[in-house]
């Protein structure tokens, strides 16, 4: 799987004019499962996100979880994270097909909040406008 992460103060997702989801501090997590992926994979990114320490802690560090900030998960699949770039025109043929990749994204979302981690959400497959206030800025790329 792979994923963005972007600290944010503040983010939310507006689909046909209605707010989807929403959060304060925490993390936008914009997510694409990939042809082959499996449910370990989620479940390792998911781990792997609740414990990454890229929140400031009083010193100014970034020594602290989304966990130990009490932050939330703004969650947004994005199958154009798998994009091919080797031409002019991106090609996305390394994108889980659809049915599964929902599954994985729904799955995802599930492990997220196993972690103790409140999230909010996107609509899988919808022409979705996300709003956020980069904190830092931060943002991670990860693949598992």
């Amino acid at each position: 799987m792979r994923a963005v992460l972007q600290r944010v103060s503040r983010a939310s997702v507006t689909v046909e004019g209605r707010v989807t989801g929403e959060i304060g501090a925490g993390l936008l997590i914009l997510v694409c499962a990939m042809d082959g992926d499996t449910e370990a994979k989620a479940d390792q990114l998911a781990a792997k996100i609740a414990k990454l320490r890229i929140f400031k802690d009083d010193q100014g560090k970034m020594n602290l979880s989304i966990r130990d900030i009490g932050g939330s998960a703004l969650i947004v699949s994005q199958f154009t994270l798998a994009a091919d770039l080797r031409g002019n025109r991106p090609g996305f043929s390394t994108a889980a097909k659809p049915d599964e990749g929902k599954r994985l994204y729904e799955y995802f979302t599930a492990k997220v909040q196993a972690e103790g981690i409140p999230t909010a959400n996107g609509i899988f497959g919808a022409d979705m406008d996300v709003s956020l206030n980069n904190d830092g800025p931060v943002t991670i790329w990860m693949d598992v």
